[in-house]
């Protein structure tokens, strides 16, 4: 199932989807081969998601739903239309009906790195390929899996997911768990997971979630335009800005822990040091919060928890890739059928290729980094 995962209350001003932690995959009702209990519970969470669907102009209709869900609704259909007659994406059943889950989250994704990697694990799977994470619909179920990784020497990471799509293979819902975000990460969200439909790569997360978070970026600027912009395309663009600077802060201290795991230094001394580095994250994201008068709540949540490897990757998984698909759309003329030709051509490359056209390192410090 490819997965976006939230923190908790998490607007998405302060910080955009840089509070997002991710991952990809294929649902994992159909992911054979990966343990008896991993796949019935994932298949038990599947059919329950799929139970509760209700098209959404029956809920619309129904004189029982409040205004204000009727109200969010609404919007879904105008975006979904949207989706598919203006921006390209699949004109399908996917995100026309709703599932309330009666829970947050719909999911809960564990990711685990080595203590001295910034790479995380990967599980493989029949139909999904390999992807960097395990899913779980409940949530007891995902933190005892990461605290048997935590037992092995792993870092881990275990968040929450309101939204996960199964790559067209089912007919996926518009969810409960999706509406606490506002209209405009509705819309993201709807774009983001009809992306991954459009195109969707095996073994290579990171070029998937990279494209599909393009696609959302265009995607909600031209929304946000069709609807009127104004003011709201304004402060979309600052959000923007400030979430580049802040993936970019991370990014850095991704490549530092990368060439101190390559040293050759005592294990003792590359702790203490991976430690040092990681303080000195926290200290540059409490002085971008006080600078910029605002709160990154995932990233609150993470340093109070211990910043580690896994939250890193996490973030990583998403934007390592993202200005190369930014270059390709600028030179397709920011047309977007032209752009998912490009990027399907790329798809055929070997991922060593591909990966050296697009994903790029961070290099010097983010900007406003301390």
């Amino acid at each position: 199932m490819v997965t976006e995962e939230y923190a908790a209350s998490a607007p998405r001003d302060g910080g955009g989807r840089a509070w997002r932690a991710l991952a990809g995959g294929l649902a994992c009702l159909l992911l054979a081969g990966c343990g008896t209990s991993y796949v019935m519970q994932a298949a038990t969470g599947q059919w329950h998601v799929m139970h509760e669907r209700v098209p959404i102009d029956t809920v619309i209709a129904d004189p029982h739903t409040g205004a204000a869900l009727r109200a969010q609704l609404e919007q879904v259909q105008a975006a979904r239309d949207f989706a598919s007659q203006d921006l390209g994406l699949p004109d399908n059943q996917s995100y026309r009906s709703y599932a309330d889950i009666g829970r947050p989250f719909v999911v809960w994704n564990v990711v685990a790195t080595p203590e001295f990697s910034i790479t995380p694990e990967h599980w493989c799977f029949p139909v999904a390929g390999c992807v960097a994470y395990r899913g779980y619909f409940h949530e007891d179920a995902a933190r005892k899996f990461a605290v048997e990784m935590a037992a092995r020497g792993f870092d881990v990471s275990v968040g929450g997911v309101p939204a996960y799509s199964t790559l067209g293979k089912f007919n996926d819902p518009v969810l409960s768990s999706m509406l606490r975000y506002g209209n405009d990460e509705l819309a993201a969200t709807i774009f983001h997971e009809l992306a991954h439909q459009l195109l969707y790569v095996r073994d290579d997360s990171a070029f998937n979630e990279a494209f599909a978070t393009t696609v959302e970026d265009a995607g909600l600027e031209r929304w946000i335009a069709h609807q009127g912009g104004g003011m709201r395309i304004r402060e979309y663009r600052d959000e923007q800005a400030r979430e580049v600077a802040a993936v970019k802060r991370l990014s850095v201290t991704r490549a530092r822990l990368a060439q101190l795991y390559a040293s050759a230094v005592p294990v003792e001394v590359m702790r203490a040091r991976k430690q040092q580095i990681l303080a000195e994250l926290a200290g540059q994201i409490r002085a971008a919060e006080y600078r910029e008068k605002l709160t990154y709540p995932l990233y609150d949540e993470w340093i109070a928890q211990g910043l580690n490897n896994a939250q890193l990757a996490s973030i990583a998984t998403y934007y390592d890739c993202v200005p190369g698909f930014q270059r390709l759309l600028a030179q397709a003329g920011n047309d977007l059928p032209r752009f998912y030709s490009a990027a399907r051509e790329l798809a055929k490359l070997p991922r060593a290729q591909r990966h050296a056209q697009l994903c790029t390192a961070a290099e010097g410090p983010a900007d406003g980094a301390e």
